[in-house]
């Protein structure tokens, strides 16, 4: 695969800067390709063996990683490995099927959860307040509203430049995610003065606080979480929900699909009219009938 047999090690130290953007998803897929290489070396097989996926699948399974965990560390390879290939040191890369990843229950905060954690938030730090004000009524991640700048926002909007997927996006901001921006003047952007550490830290005191403690999926996730299940419970199409919070891929977003039981009522309510329109089909013919006798 290699003209020069360069080593992951190697393409990792020349290509990682030009791949991702410093933080901590570099640092994780730098970690994965560490790891890949451990791999290799320990099985002694090589970035040319026609059985490296395999291979690679069958150890990290071994290791107890689920389908999205080595979808996930494979993705961080096929990203360096193209790099490569197109700085002509791969002439081919190895072939790869994503691994089918089972559907989670995604959890996401009720009226009530979201007003008891919010009140307990706002009472330990105004600051964490209003970030998680933001975060759940405009979808965005974290790292995405740290990064704001004054320049970033206005009344109605907020643009990310920072994101995920690397591309940016502006989305319109609710009246309250909007109070949230602008009730306080940080210098350098609404929530410069916020360490992500201490608002973690702040975070886990305030689950034990509302009794939310042992539920392991109250993580500040969640704040993305409720606004997508919101946005597709309020009937809104799932190409829109996609754009609004910068999924990727459209299979990101469908798997909120089930919520979205307003589309369902529909086909509840086409059935019902197909029966009641057959019915009276045959009651017309029927009558017909009589009157012919």
């Amino acid at each position: 695969m290699t003209s020069n047999r360069a080593s992951l090690t190697e393409l990792l130290y020349r290509f990682s800067d030009a791949i991702w953007e410093n933080g901590k998803h570099k640092i994780h897929c730098e970690s994965f390709i560490l790891e890949i290489q451990e791999i290799i070396v320990s099985r002694k097989i090589s970035l040319h063996d026609a059985g490296l996926v395999d291979v690679l699948i069958s150890e990290i399974r071994s290791r107890n990683n689920k389908n999205s965990t080595i979808n996930r560390k494979l993705s961080a390879l096929y990203k360096l490995l193209r790099k490569a290939e197109q700085a002509g040191l791969i002439t081919k890369l190895p072939s790869y099927v994503r691994l089918q990843e089972k559907n989670g229950r995604i959890r996401f905060f009720s009226v009530d959860e979201e007003r008891d954690f919010f009140h307990a938030m706002l009472r330990r730090n105004e600051d964490h307040y209003r970030l998680c004000v933001f975060l759940i009524d405009s979808g965005a991640r974290i790292g995405e509203a740290l990064a704001l700048k004054w320049s970033d926002v206005d009344s109605r909007r907020a643009t990310f430049w920072i994101t995920k997927s690397g591309r940016s996006r502006t989305v319109p901001l609710p009246s309250r995610a909007s109070s949230a921006v602008f009730s306080e003047r940080c210098p350098g952007g609404p929530f410069a003065n916020i360490a992500y550490p201490r608002f973690l830290y702040d975070w886990n005191a305030v689950k034990k606080e509302v009794g939310l403690g042992n539920d392991k999926q109250i993580v500040p996730h969640i704040l993305r979480h409720t606004c997508a299940s919101r946005l597709v419970q309020a009937g809104i199409d799932l190409r829109r929900v996609q754009a609004f919070l910068g999924h990727q891929t459209i299979q990101m977003t469908l798997r909120y699909a089930h919520l979205a039981t307003n589309d369902l009522d529909q086909c509840v309510a086409a059935l019902e009219t197909f029966r009641k329109e057959k019915s009276e089909q045959e009651k017309s013919i029927e009558a017909l009938l009589l009157a012919a006798e």
